[in-house]
């Protein structure tokens, strides 16, 4: 769903950029060091959406949670933001490793939202037990 919202933007003419959370807490952690992350996140702020792929998936600490919620912090109100995440609002606190930065984040991002929860079995497993049936 992400992935389609974000060509319908490409298609409409806006600048989209998609990053998964492990790859922008590494940018935010090497952007010192390395022209590459520099780059990546000034696109990553230019963007018109932004669209993080897998928020929660590996649990952060706290210092990647404060990094996050810069982003999150000087996105939200200059640009469309998209999160996926396999996990539910509340448990946000334990992935985040911090409750006080996540009720930070979780009131900008839930500012002017829409929350869309998927429930159902992994189409990426559905497909792969289709395969080991035949």
């Amino acid at each position: 769903l992400a992935v389609s919202l974000g060509i319908a933007a490409v298609d409409a003419g806006y600048k989209v950029i998609f990053i998964h959370m492990d790859q922008l807490i590494h940018a935010l952690k090497t952007k010192e060091i390395s022209p590459k992350s520099r780059n990546k996140l000034k696109k990553l702020y230019q963007a018109d959406l932004v669209i993080m792929d897998e928020v929660g998936f590996q649990p952060v600490n706290r210092n990647e949670a404060n990094l996050l919620f810069g982003v999150v912090n000087q996105l939200y109100q200059q640009t469309s933001i998209i999160l996926t995440s396999n996990k539910s609002l509340v448990e946000w606190g334990e992935f985040m490793g911090d409750p006080v930065i996540t009720t930070a984040m979780l009131d900008r991002l839930m500012h002017k939202c829409e929350i869309f929860a998927l429930d159902g079995d992994s189409y990426r497993l559905k497909h792969r037990e289709r395969i080991l049936k035949d």
